[in-house]
């Protein structure tokens, strides 16, 4: 089978690597621009160019797809199959039109829940018990298009984005496999969605990231869980910023923000419901640390000293 693979981020390598294994034909794999990144801001290829690269096979890395010179390069492959698997750019109805079996996406939920650019990140952030892939017949919308095949996994109590992320990156490209056999043999039909069951995932923002105290702690909890590894939720203390990377609830009623103890454990923070102990912080300019590290380097005074809201 020959397949063109679009894909950008870490969640893709593991659909390239196993159609390689497989002995799918890969002619080209579709990335996004390098682009500047980090503190230092250097320029940085994506992690599917990455792979591809280790493969040797050729990259396109359009800023846009959607213009005709593009379109008719991937029509002059002659594909029997687009995959794409979180790429970050919506392909137009002509190139879907392209792939004799079809263009097939790999998408990170149980559609149609969670359509959209983050949907690991809410699925832990709004408590789901499970999530899972999907693999859908694209249309040239945001994920509205036809139900392949899925599959779920419970989300653990101690997942967050990146655990989450290489679980659901996995299993996406175990059906992926089964899915282009599928529509090979016949053996695959099309389901629509039933809209009236649609949630969006919203891409993640810098307000998303922010600690708010007085929700309810299993939230608080849930939000540092989402935002590992990126972005990293944040919170302020003295008017800088600090990163909480891991805590855990435990009993107790505290004024939300208010920092009630410190020791080897960690910092008690008060939250909506209850208290939260942080166990890990990262403050800002410095890495991450042991929170009674931090506590005993910031001055912190128990009854006192406060997160922002």
């Amino acid at each position: 089978m020959r397949v063109v693979v679009f894909g950008s981020s870490e969640f893709c390598v593991p659909t390239l690597r196993r159609l390689l294994e497989s002995g799918a034909e890969v002619p080209l794999v579709v990335t996004q621009p390098d682009r500047p990144r980090g503190r230092g801001r250097c320029t940085t290829c994506t992690p599917v160019r990455l792979a591809a690269d280790e493969a040797g096979i050729p990259v396109a890395q359009p800023p846009r797809v959607r213009t005709p010179e593009f379109v008719a390069q991937i029509e002059q492959l002659r594909p029997d199959a687009l995959v794409v698997a979180a790429f970050g750019q919506i392909i137009p109805q002509a190139m879907l039109d392209a792939p004799r079996l079809g263009p097939v996406n790999v998408h990170a939920s149980v559609l149609p829940r969670w359509r959209g650019a983050a949907p690991i990140h809410r699925a832990i952030l709004e408590g789901d018990a499970a999530t899972g892939v999907t693999t859908m017949f694209m249309d040239a919308t945001l994920d509205t298009g036809d139900i392949l095949l899925s599959s779920e996994t419970p989300i653990l109590p101690n997942d967050d984005t990146g655990t989450l992320t290489s679980r659901l990156a996995e299993m996406g490209a175990d059906l992926l496999l089964q899915t282009l056999e599928g529509l090979a043999s016949g053996s695959v039909t099309r389901i629509p969605q039933d809209g009236s069951r649609t949630t969006y995932a919203a891409p993640v923002t810098p307000d998303d990231a922010r600690i708010r105290w007085d929700e309810p702690a299993g939230r608080c909890l849930r939000r540092m869980q989402a935002m590992a590894p990126r972005p990293g939720a944040v919170t302020m203390l003295c008017g800088k910023r600090v990163k909480i990377w891991a805590a855990q609830r435990v009993e107790g009623h505290a004024e939300p923000g208010l920092i009630v103890a410190q020791g080897n454990a960690g910092v008690t923070v008060g939250a909506g419901d209850a208290c939260v102990l942080v166990t890990e912080a990262q403050p800002e300019g410095c890495k991450r640390m042991p929170a009674s590290a931090w506590a005993c380097g910031c001055r912190i005074i128990p009854g006192e000293t406060r997160f922002d809201r």
